[in-house]
């Protein structure tokens, strides 16, 4: 039995962002990644998000192009990566880079292993290099590390999935290709969505509505956060889907570490949300079976102290929606404007039974009752 954990990384954001001075104590989800304690690519995989320059393009179990600014502005390549996270779950490649890169021809020329020396090909203005044939590609030796290391066979037995930002809207489009999957359908799918952010015209229904196969949706939303195009998903969820959403203090990439008084850059400031949000993904992935190392172990005391300090700084919260990351901001009478499945609402018009708790997006951080059903 294998349980498989997806960590898909925000719009511009990568599996590096571990060390990025913009988190202080590293952006949530890539730093969640670095501590499983399992063994890469047969029990969990990060993926970059889109908009940054295909680092991984090496790596993927499908062909994606670099999409650049595109990547940033529509989310181009976020489609791939869902593929490349589908063929993750199925242990098979659907593409492998076989030529050598310029890096690799030169490590191994310096290590005196016999190569062919590179071939120039074109005219002086249109030169091309071609550095040569890998004889094993990446994608072989992380399909042969899948089949040996997946217990009872290549499909896992439960997968998990982590997201934010585009990531977050990552988490839903690979939920529902399993489900539209003959061979994955069946596989019970667990997310954490952090402030799930689509992009301006990003609102199908495969990005805001979720199937029966999601048994635990669990999603924290940032309350200040007023940028235009910033809409967040609180996604129509399957009958029997255990759904539990939380407002948190905070802008976009508050929620994930960014502890700065504007939610960009700066000293660290406004710390608690990012670690209230670290503490309850910990508590919900060791909950689903995923293996955690470095975990923070809050107890009441500590998730009180937090609660209270976003409380007394609710000034400085307040202050931050002022800004944007698009230059433009928005309001809906006065509160942030979210998409509940594909329907425009105000933030704190999202509660209801059929949530836990009912109190939704205005559930008080000092409430700490409210957080007993995903702990």
């Amino acid at each position: 039995m294998t349980t498989l954990t997806i960590f898909f990384c925000g719009t511009g954001s990568t599996q590096f962002d571990t060390t990025n001075n913009n988190y202080w104590n590293g952006e949530l989800v890539s730093t969640l990644a670095s501590h499983h304690a399992g063994r890469e690519f047969a029990e969990w995989i990060v993926v970059d998000g889109p908009g940054t320059s295909n680092l991984q393009a090496d790596e993927l179990f499908t062909k994606s192009a670099d999409y650049g600014l595109s990547g940033t502005l529509f989310g181009k390549g976020w489609e791939e990566n869902v593929l490349h996270a589908m063929n993750i779950i199925k242990g098979k490649c659907d593409w492998q880079r076989e030529q050598l890169t310029e890096t690799e021809y030169n490590r191994l020329k310096a290590a005196g292993i016999p190569i062919e020396d590179v071939k120039v090909e074109g005219s002086w203005f249109w030169r091309k290099y071609n550095y040569g044939e890998r004889s094993i590609t990446q994608q072989q030796l992380q399909e042969q590390i899948i089949k040996t290391f997946r217990k009872d066979g290549i499909l896992p037995t439960k997968v998990n999935l982590v997201g934010w930002s585009r990531g977050g809207i990552s988490c839903h489009m690979l939920a529902n290709a399993m489900y539209n999957d003959s061979a994955l359908k069946n596989i019970p799918v667990n997310i954490f969505a952090i402030d799930p952010v689509p992009g301006i015209g990003n609102f199908q229904e495969h990005r805001v509505k979720l199937n029966a196969n999601v048994k635990e949706y669990v999603g924290f939303y940032a309350r200040d956060e007023r940028s235009k195009g910033f809409s967040c998903v609180i996604p129509q969820t399957a009958t029997g889907t255990r759904t539990h959403i939380f407002p948190i203090p905070g802008r976009h990439a508050t929620l994930v570490g960014n502890a700065s008084a504007d939610g960009v850059a700066g000293p660290k400031v406004l710390a608690e949300p990012g670690q209230f949000v670290r503490h309850f993904a910990e508590t919900c992935l060791k909950r689903w079976g995923t293996p955690l190392t470095k975990t923070m172990n809050l107890t009441d005391a500590d998730l009180k102290q937090c609660g209270d300090a976003m409380v007394r700084d609710a000034a400085k919260y307040k202050a931050m929606e002022k800004s944007s990351y698009t230059w433009f901001t928005e309001l809906d009478q006065g509160e942030r404007y979210v998409s509940l499945g594909s329907k425009g609402v105000p933030f704190s018009s999202v509660k209801g039974a059929i949530y836990a708790p009912d109190t939704g997006l205005t559930t008080s951080v000092l409430d700490l009752a409210a957080y007993r059903p995903i702990r």
